[in-house]
Formats: structure tokens, sequence, C-alpha cells
């Protein structure tokens, strides 16, 4: 990282002072964030994007154990920097990122001479801000009381947002799991299904201005996960701690830090259309790797029987039957699900995984996470709570060349979690191993931190469309919504790509599929998600067109760039994805009506490209079309279809 810091009081250009107010803007100068010291010594910061207002004065501070910082307080000084940074990823929508912004560290003293810093970064559409606490005398650790900042939003603002589910609620007690509904363009203070905020990242559209995505990054076993508050009706949202009872009541749902110490960044995405939200790696520009990858984790794609064929098929002959179909598509990895642990049984694991890896097959393996926080009864279980059991089984698993973990049933937000989390992630990398994590809370700049970090659940996933047929009859509805929130600021492992018509293991009972074949397989590219664990099964081999299977057998899983083309969440979504210098566009449409639109896709070269639609019966096709001279091409989405266009 190339950092210019030029300390000064007061003087540089990017940023203007009377008073007690204090200006910093963006490279480009169109994002400003101003703040305000009032006379009582209370902070308050607002945001504006090329002349509109999008963030009134919204609160600034901390309350800890040992010192208020909410009111009292004074100016001590002020730094300025110039942050140029240049790093590359291999599992998010962009492989090369260059971030440029400008950094201002405020330092305060409050009332008893005790100082912290409250320092922000400005970028071009994002913001983020984080507070630093220093050690004042002999007291070396603090525990965070409350974090007045908030998000007061203009009244014409509407909302798209999830609820936080209360704790030890829904099945074998596993919430909250990020797994809820949405609801769209809402009014500002309308109260959330459980009375306990809402998840991150959460969405507000202001008017005709534009849009504010808000979230949080950099949180690891430093700091619990934090979400937005209820909301009031004049617009005003703040950040919230867990709820005390998550984890079935074990650890603080306050945060406790060293000092000198800091908090997670929290982070806003701001822009008068949707192309910077879905564009934005804000997550991981502000964070930086915590350790080294032990070896060179592969990305893929995998298949895995349970989605289609659910418990029972956790056996020794389903599992071949599923390795060969993998080893059919010409896939990495194949997921063995839960269950495993009695159905199949340990000592028979090694013949299975020997099988897998002669058919070019490797292994990710699934775990419970619990110990003490639910009752989730599936196995194995209590293997990955407690480091000594953990480590004994990673190194199990290492001696038999599976690759990677996925990790279910976390069930809260506290730093108690969060630690474990970071444990998990830590003695995997030590073992090679890639882990995935489901019932789970949001990644928070993961994949930058974790370097074996592959993805997260935290969503409505497809397993859903498997229990339930409102999740099919919402399913275009959803995913319309993801690349705008969910997905824009992490890893999205969904599940997706269901080509059977019914769910079931014989394609013949079970909930009903709404949407057509190429929209499942629009999702493959919509759905952001390094190692894809796909919903297809064996005998769409032998049902679906020819093309649709080699479509699945070529997506891949990961990115070089990412662009915003078009789209409203809740209605229809098209963005491109670009793998090895070849563009994928896709569009998926949940109204109930044809949509008809021309696209202008100027970064691709080809004249020609294919074009995998639906036709009137909703029947998939695949034909060729041109890009005209001005690079525009005319598309078609039938309701609760889409399409996909590829170089």
């Amino acid at each position: 990282m190339k950092r210019l810091i030029i300390s000064l009081m007061l003087s540089m250009a990017f940023i203007i002072s009377f008073a007690e107010k204090m200006e910093i803007k963006s490279p480009d100068n169109n994002l400003s964030v101003t703040i305000e010291l009032t006379n009582s010594g209370e902070l308050f910061y607002n945001v504006v994007y090329k002349d509109n207002l999008m963030l009134e004065n919204s609160p600034l501070g901390l309350v800890t154990d040992v010192s208020d910082f909410s009111k009292s307080l004074k100016l001590i000084s002020t730094t300025n920097s110039v942050i140029d940074k240049k790093y590359e990823q291999d599992r998010i929508k962009k492989a090369n990122i260059h971030y440029q912004a400008n950094e201002i560290v405020w330092k305060f003293a409050n009332a008893q001479n005790h100082h912290f810093n409250v320092v922000f970064q400005v970028s071009n559409n994002n913001i983020a801000y984080k507070y630093e606490l220093m050690q004042d005398g002999e007291t070396a650790r603090c525990t965070i009381e409350n974090e007045l900042s908030g998000f007061k939003f203009p009244t014409k603002t509407t909302t798209f947002l999830t609820p936080q589910a209360t704790p030890m609620i829904g099945w074998k007690r596993t919430k909250p799991s990020y797994e809820e509904e949405y609801e769209v363009d809402q009014p500002l203070g309308k109260p959330s299904k459980y009375g306990v905020g809402f998840t991150f990242p959460s969405l507000f559209k202001i008017g005709d201005d534009g849009w504010v995505l808000i979230s949080e990054t950099g949180v690891g076993s430093n700091y619990c996960a934090s979400k937005l508050s209820e909301g009031t009706k004049d617009g005003l949202y703040k950040i919230a701690f867990p709820e005390p009872e998550e984890n079935n009541g074990v650890g603080s749902a306050n945060p406790s830090i060293p000092l000198p110490g800091e908090t997670p960044w929290r982070t806003l995405t701001v822009g008068e259309d949707l192309k910077p939200i879905v564009e934005t790696t804000i997550p991981f520009d502000v964070v930086d790797p915590l350790y080294e990858p032990s070896i060179e984790y592969k990305m893929g794609r995998s298949t895995w029987s349970w989605i289609m064929w659910q418990d029972y098929s956790m056996n020794f002959d389903d599992q071949i039957t599923y390795m060969d179909f993998a080893a059919d598509m010409g896939y990495e990895y194949i997921l063995v699900d839960a269950l495993w642990d009695k159905q199949v049984g340990y000592e028979k694991m090694p013949e299975l995984f020997k099988y897998a890896q002669s058919k070019g097959v490797d292994i990710f393996l699934w775990y419970n996470s619990n110990g003490y926080w639910n009752d989730a009864p599936q196995g194995p279980k209590q293997r990955m709570n407690s480091s000594i059991t953990r480590k004994a089984e990673m190194k199990w698993l290492k001696e038999l060349g599976v690759k990677g973990l996925k990790v279910d049933f976390f069930g809260g937000d506290k730093q108690e979690t969060m630690k474990l989390y970071e444990e998990i992630l830590s003695d995997a990398n030590d073992y090679g191993l890639m882990v995935i994590f489901h019932g789970c809370t949001l990644p928070r700049g993961w994949e930058r931190m974790y370097p074996n970090y592959v993805g997260s659940e935290a969503v409505l996933a497809s397993e859903n469309l498997i229990f339930a047929q409102k999740s099919n009859d919402d399913e275009a509805f959803s995913a319309t919504l993801h690349p705008f929130i969910r997905n824009s600021v992490g890893i999205m492992e969904f599940g997706p790509v269901l080509l059977n018509k019914r769910h079931n293991r014989n394609n013949d009972g079970g909930t009903t599929r709404i949407t057509t074949e190429t929209f499942q397989l629009a999702t493959a590219v919509l759905f952001q998600s390094p190692v894809q664990m796909f919903a297809i099964a064996p005998n769409n081999l032998v049902e679906q067109p020819e093309f649709v299977m080699d479509f699945m057998k070529n997506v891949p899983t990961t990115w070089e760039e990412t662009l915003y083309i078009d789209g409203y969440p809740g209605k229809y979504a098209i963005i491109a994805r670009k793998h090895n210098g070849k563009w994928y566009v896709v569009g998926v449409n949940a109204e109930k009506k044809v949509i008809k639109k021309k696209i202008k896709l100027p970064m691709i070269n080809s004249s020609t490209l294919s074009y995998y639609s639906d036709d009137n019966k909703r029947n998939p096709k695949l034909n060729k079309v041109k890009l005209n001279k001005s690079k525009t091409v005319q598309i078609t989405m039938q309701p609760d279809g889409a399409f996909i266009l590829t170089e």
C-alpha cells in the first residue's frame, strides 16, 4: 500500500474548516462528509453527493465503561492522509483493485482529558469510518457500553431491509441466522418483524436523488457484529449490538477491546444510481489479510446430494453416484453433507474420499458448529467448537486429502461467536482447509482478512426452495434483491441452479419451481461465490437440453470484473461479470410482465454473442445475436424468466 501522509492542521485542499465544522471530500469531489462539533461537545456528520443531501446530521461517539466520548468533546488535532492502495483478490467481484481515498483522523478529548480518534476515509462513492481509543493512564481495557453511530435519512427516503431475528427461535433454536425475508420500498421508521432491528447490509433510496447502502467491515475476534436499530419516523437508524440472549445467553452482548484499540469500520456506499452499490469493493479496501495462506487455495464448482435428495442420500452408494456426476460435469468438488458420521461412518469415509479423488473430484465436508448454543441434531457435532477436538479433526481431514469444510448452525453475533469463526478459519488454514459457513452471520471483509474463507450463506438460500412453496413463488423477487443488497458486500453461498421442475429426488413431487430453466442458469452468474455448490442433479444430464448442461459444465465461479447494467430491487436485475477475458451478461425478471430492453455493452469486443433466453412457452432456447455498431442489443425476459449473453 502506497500511503502519502501529510500532517497539517486543517489546511489540506480537500478539507475546509470554519468554527467547529470540518469537511472531507472524495478524490473526484462528488462525495463530501461534513463533521460538526456542537457547543456542548457532541459530534454529528452529514453526507452530500453531487449537491444532494443523502444523510442529515447523524450522531457519532462512544460510551465505554472507562470514558464517555459522547459529549463535552473538544478537538485536539487533525491529521490528513491520501490513501493509494493496489491489491489483488481471487474470490470477490473484482480481481485487481485500486483503492484511492482521502483520510482524516480527528483527535478529540473529553471532559476527563481522555482521548479518542474519529477516522474517516472517503473514496469515490464510498465512506468508511471507525473509532480509535487511546490508553490514558493505567487502564488497558474497556467495554463499549453504547455506540452512538447513526444514519439519519431525509424523510423522502424508502427502505429495503430484512429484519434481525430474535435469539434462540426458529428450527432447533438456531436463529438469528440472517435468513429472513426482505421488505422493499417501505417508509422510514416501519418496525421490523421481530422488533430488534435490521440486518446488514441495509439499502435506502433517497427519493429521486440516489441510493445509500450501509454495512460494516473488519469484524473478527476483536468485536461483536452489529446491526441497525429500529428506525424512527424521522429517519434515524443507529448501530446496535447483539441481543443478550444470543448464543444461549453465554458471552457479553457488548464488545470489549484492549487499549489502545479500535472499532470495526462502518461503511456507506452512495450513488445517484445502483452502479456504485453493485460494484463497490469497500468491504475489502479498508482491511488487510490477517495471516498468510498455508497453501494455494483452489476455487471451483461443486455438486451435493442433500439439496435435492435430502437426508436419506447421505449413504455410501448415493455419494458415489454424486461423485460420478461431479466428474461427468468436470467439477472440482463435491460436498458431503450432514449425517455422514452415522449414515456412512468414520471408518468408511477414507474409502469414499479415495473414490472421489480417483475421479478427479475433491471433497468439502459438513460439520455442525454447535456446543451449547442450539439444538440442531445433525452430526458430526461438537467437533468444531473446541480447539483440541477441532485440531485433531482437521489433522485427520488433511491426512485424507479433504480440501474444505462447511460449518453450520452458529446463531449469534456476539464477540464470543466472532472469535469462534476466526478460530475455525485460522486453524483450518494451518491444515490447508477452506471454510464455508452456513446458518451464519454476514461476512464482514472476510474474503480479504482470511485467505481460506470461501463462503457464507446468510440469506434465505436454495434449501428453502425445497422446504416451502412460498420461497419458490418469491424466488424471482428475492433474486433481484441480492445483487443490490446481500451479495454486494460479500460472498453469498446460495446453492443456485435447481433444474428439477419438482424439488425431490425423482423430479415428481415436493415443491414446484416457478422460474424458468434460463433463470436458473442465470443465477450461476448473478450470485457471486468462488466455490459454488450447484443444486443440479444427475437426472438433469438426460432431462435437460444439451446446451443447458453445457453451460453448467463451463460456467466459472471467479471473476475479474463486475459491472452494473440495469435493474431495480424486487423488479429486475441485469449485471455483467468477466472471467478470463470473457463476459457473461445476465438478467432476471421478477415482474409479471415481459421486459424488453436495449442494453448497451461497450466493454464487449465480440460482435456475435450466444443468447440464452425463454420462448413464449417458457422453454429454454439458445441463439446467436449481433451487437450493433453502438454496442447495443435487444433482450427479452419472460415473467419469472431471464436471459444470458456470453462471448
